[in-house]
């Protein structure tokens, strides 16, 4: 039991094929990784996904956890009303998450919610995970203006809970990286933009999760990122998990970098971090 693994994924809408129409055959390496992604998750046969979305409920000083026993949602705003999906919430794992947030003096919980039903940045990756696996129960965490270490700090509390309630479990953290990488794009060209997701692909592609808080808020803003708060609040429960420290080298994370496209002007990344035993220094 614990975390099995984590994954980063982006959320295009047009990813979708009764979204995209067609389009989305300009991003094939993105849907290729994202059926790895998924048919990995059908392996592992999680009883619970961790799912991190920009899109969902977010504030300034506070992380929103998703409450209640379930949701429900569909990409009518986008016009496919008829892609829909139902889930069932880990109320036990949430209700734990959030005393350990309490008393760790971190600001989340499930006060606050705004909207009940799903959001495209939980949706785009369950609707291929679904695919594969759909016998889990969901915890759907937002992000906050919070500093990228208290994202972290959050991502350590949500390895803690897995464990104490001795779950399987995996991390989706969903995210786009930059918006502006193209003049014809959806916010136009920054040149942080390319320069962002070179160096984000890098770090997330090594699993050199410890640079993720080197990136600056004005760095980051400039190139119009979507999702690195969910991939550090990822990495701190990889890391937990891994046991990344010399006192409890415990176990390790295998990281794989599956896809990179950005043909609309939007950076796609997928990665892939699976938790393996360390093998003894002298490799026996």
């Amino acid at each position: 039991m614990g975390i099995l693994a984590g994954f980063m994924v982006p959320h295009p809408p047009l990813i979708v094929p009764e979204i995209g129409k067609g389009q989305e055959r300009m991003i094939q390496k993105t849907i290729d990784a994202y059926h790895k992604v998924a048919a990995r998750i059908g392996e592992l046969r999680p009883e619970t996904i961790v799912l991190l979305s920009p899109h969902q409920t977010m504030y300034a000083d506070y992380f929103h956890i998703s409450p209640g026993s379930g949701a429900e949602g569909d990409f009518g705003q986008f016009r496919a009303g008829n892609v829909r999906m139902e889930v069932s919430y880990d109320t036990a794992f949430v209700q734990e998450l959030c005393r350990k947030a309490e008393q760790a003096g971190l600001a989340a919980g499930t006060d606050g919610e705004l909207e009940k039903r799903l959001d495209h940045g939980t949706m785009v990756p369950l609707y291929f995970v679904n695919q594969y696996w759909n016998a889990y129960r969901l915890v759907r965490i937002g992000l906050s203006g919070l500093p990228l270490s208290q994202h972290m700090a959050l991502g350590r509390l949500i390895q803690d809970t897995v464990r104490a309630l001795g779950r399987s479990a995996v991390i989706i953290a969903s995210g786009d990286l930059s918006h502006r990488l193209k003049a014809d794009g959806p916010y136009g060209y920054q040149k942080e933009g390319p320069a962002y997701d070179t160096r984000v692909m890098d770090v997330m592609g090594r699993a050199a999760f410890g640079e993720l808080l080197s990136f600056s808020e004005d760095f980051c803003s400039r190139a119009g990122e979507c999702g690195h708060r969910s991939f550090t609040m990822m990495a701190g429960a990889l890391e937990a998990e891994a046991g990344a420290s010399k006192e409890r080298p415990g176990k390790e994370i295998a990281a794989s970098r599956l896809s990179y496209e950005g043909p609309f002007g939007v950076g796609y990344g997928v990665c892939m971090y699976e938790i393996k035993e360390k093998a003894p220094a002298d490799g026996r």
